[in-house]
């Protein structure tokens, strides 16, 4: 006999669906929520990855303004970079001529030919781990004992002289007479970084000054060097006495021509 009490088959169906229908729209957010996961997840993923390809671009063109040395100094928290070295060598390179080929070349060709050119040097100083410090104009400038790693430097500086000569006569260019002239010193130099919005890395001193002249008074195609070059490196290079030649705020000084390599041929 049934108990009366008992719920009638009516009702437990009816329940049943009730279950069933709030047992549906449960697993219905969850799968909602599982959606919205995903979601969230792929979107997060996507922002890590765009910001992670955002910093690396960073990086690159922090690289362009500031050695990587420089650049982990102040990653650490340095404010104020300014150091000095004892024993650094300077190259000053320009191009003879260059504002009467500006005037001849449109804008858009002797951009196209300086960045050549340029980039040509940039491989080179690459090539013998010389630092390159800044283009002004058509002026190229770079040191060789900036970093603690650095081997011989005048040697490096001396290589990279030499290799600049001989990519502006290979180049050769029927929209202009490229030619340059280099100029090196060496000694101790200050270098840091200034500015703030366009900060940049540079190097100051009497041996960079003296270097500038060097390159001013130098001839078409010839590398310029002062006496204490010469000296420092006589044993694996040629030179070519020039005699006393007067340097701005300098006086007269005994220079040379870089000629080759010893042993070259």
């Amino acid at each position: 006999m049934a108990d009366p009490e008992d719920p009638a088959p009516a009702d437990l169906e009816r329940e049943n669906r009730i279950l069933e229908r709030r047992l549906r729209r449960l697993e219905a957010n969850v799968q909602r929520m599982e959606e919205f996961q995903d979601t969230n997840s792929t979107i997060l993923s996507g922002l890590l990855r765009d910001l992670e390809a955002e910093r690396a671009r960073s990086q690159r063109l922090l690289l362009n303004v500031l050695p990587q040395r420089i650049i982990d100094r102040l990653n650490a928290g340095e404010t104020l970079i300014a150091d000095r070295h004892g024993d650094a060598t300077v190259l000053f390179s320009d191009f003879v001529g260059f504002t009467a080929i500006s005037s001849q070349l449109s804008p858009a060709d002797l951009v196209e030919e300086l960045n050549a050119l340029f980039r040509a040097f940039d491989a080179i100083c690459d090539a013998h781990g010389v630092e390159k410090i800044k283009t002004v104009g058509d002026a190229y400038l770079a040191v060789g004992g900036l970093a603690e790693t650095d081997g011989d430097a005048a040697s490096a500086i001396a290589e990279t002289a030499l290799d600049m000569i001989s990519a502006v006569e290979r180049r050769g260019s029927a929209k202009a007479d490229w030619r340059n002239r280099i100029g090196i010193h060496l000694g101790p130099i200050v270098a840091g970084v200034v500015g703030v919005s366009k900060f940049a890395y540079d190097v100051w001193g009497d041996t960079v000054n003296v270097a500038s002249r060097l390159e001013t008074t130098s001839e078409p195609g010839r590398i310029h060097v002062s006496a204490a070059v010469s000296e420092r490196l006589a044993d694996r290079f040629v030179f070519e006495s020039r005699g006393a030649i007067d340097l701005k705020g300098k006086g007269a000084l005994e220079t040379c021509f870089l000629v080759g390599r010893r042993g070259s041929g």
